[in-house]
């Protein structure tokens, strides 16, 4: 991986140290021993994670004009899931060490392992050949609504946010006056029964997806036309927010691993500690689910009625979080103060906190007075976190930022009081300048553009 071979092989336990320490990520309900699959995020992680999916809605929704957003709940009638296809084929196949009796994915298992998946290696007790055959496991979770015990109506939580912008289609055409092609985006929280949670959040049974369906002509031409622009456009969007492109690669789905719905797929995949790893999918879903649910499209002006295609765009929040941090993940070996300087090049945009206002010596009410007076403008200004540290020394403040990825530090000194100016220190360079304290919010616009 560039730039991050210099950290060795426990990268990931350095990622996950980071998220622990400095209030990314922690394990759920930790306190009682936590529970596997479940993450909570920190206020700089809920930060992160607020700033990717705003620039995704930015970018799929509110700069386009052939897309709208909905929000779907997350509990529905029982019978989408049916008609989806999702209570009969929504599976992995499940396999148990007869001797531990630990339950693998039988597909993961075998990954770097010619065997048979009843012949592979346990990865608990190191045995071979110990496993049952494999056999399919839904991964819908199942809940169950009504006051009364014994009369409630068992429903799903959902397996994935796609559904729901079918079954609001005919809802989306008659309140807007959008036609064909155009798509619904939506933002929203996924659960499925993983058999094997791991690699941190990347495998995880509660998650965050960021989903367009993308409604076209029922035909192949343009089925093919806007597959290939919306795998075009979703590369682009990971690149222009700082994920370097040697480590993204597109991976075509075959035949025997398409999901039950897909004509065709692609993934987008980053080259992470534990291997390449999907953490978007582009999928052409043909007309199957309209079809499922009965759902057509007349065209106004030809009067033609057909059922559409639709092209989906499918990105995790959380894998798409863990994968900024890991291709952000730096150490200076040039730092020279005996300190290890710990950089998380974030982009401007995602970075959790913006700016940091430091006193250049805390015990000096006339300097505390001027960074605390900046402080409170930046906040009106700057669209972000915007950060007042005090504590310790000016180096250790500036480590500490670099080390949660705040792009610029503000600096208040003893010639701020003369001239009214301040030392603005950029992350990645450590270059310092002097800017007016008048222009600062000007400055900073121009950062974040």
């Amino acid at each position: 991986m560039a730039e991050n071979t210099m950290v060795g092989s426990n990268l990931m336990e350095k990622i996950v140290a980071l998220c622990k320490r400095r209030g990314f990520i922690y394990p759920g309900s930790e306190i009682y021993g936590g529970i596997a699959g479940f993450w909570d995020y920190g206020p700089l992680g809920v930060e992160l994670k607020n700033n990717i999916k705003k620039q995704w809605w930015k970018s799929m929704v509110n700069q386009r004009d052939d897309v709208v957003g909905i929000d779907g709940s997350i509990i529905m009638n029982p019978k989408v899931w049916q008609a989806s296809g999702h209570v009969e084929a929504f599976t992995d196949p499940l396999i148990e060490c007869k001797k531990c009796h630990h339950r693998f994915r039988a597909d993961h298992l075998v990954q770097n392992d010619s065997a048979a998946p009843e012949e592979a290696i346990c990865p608990n007790c190191k045995e071979r050949g110990q496993f049952t055959k494999p056999r399919k496991f839904n991964l819908l979770v199942k809940t169950y609504l009504g006051v009364v015990e014994g009369e409630q109506v068992e429903v799903f939580l959902r397996g994935e946010i796609t559904q729901g912008a079918f079954v609001n289609f005919k809802n989306v055409l008659d309140s807007t006056r959008i036609k064909i092609p155009f798509g619904i985006a939506q933002i929203g929280k996924a659960f499925r029964n993983e058999i094997t949670p791991g690699n941190f959040t990347y495998r995880s049974k509660e998650f965050e997806q960021m989903e367009l369906e993308f409604f076209i002509k029922n035909n192949d031409k343009e089925g093919d036309r806007w597959f290939e622009y919306w795998k075009d456009q979703r590369m682009s969007w990971y690149c222009s927010l700082g994920l370097k492109k040697e480590n993204l690669r597109f991976r075509k789905h075959e035949d025997h691993e398409r999901a039950h719905y897909a004509r065709f797929a692609e993934d987008i995949e980053y080259n992470a500690p534990f291997g390449w790893s999907e953490f978007e999918g582009i999928h052409h879903r043909g007309d199957w689910d309209l079809s499922r649910h009965n759902l057509t499209y007349k065209d106004e002006e030809t009067g033609e009625e057909f059922t559409p295609w639709v092209i989906e765009t499918s990105g995790g929040v959380d894998r798409s979080a863990l994968f900024f941090l890991i291709d952000s993940y730096f150490e200076d070996p040039t730092a020279g103060s005996g300190q290890e300087r710990v950089v998380l090049r974030l982009h401007p945009k995602l970075a959790p906190v913006k700016v940091a206002v430091f006193p250049l010596l805390a015990n000096k009410e006339e300097l505390v007075g001027v960074a605390k007076s900046i402080y409170k403008d930046l906040k009106q200004s700057i669209d972000g976190v915007v950060a007042f540290d005090d504590r310790g020394n000016i180096g250790k403040r500036y480590f500490s930022q670099d080390e949660i990825g705040t792009p610029w530090c503000v600096t208040v000194d003893f010639q701020s009081l003369e001239d009214k100016t301040v030392t603005v220190r950029d992350r990645d360079t450590t270059k310092q300048e002097r800017i007016e304290v008048e222009s600062l919010a000007s400055y900073f616009a121009e950062k974040f553009k």
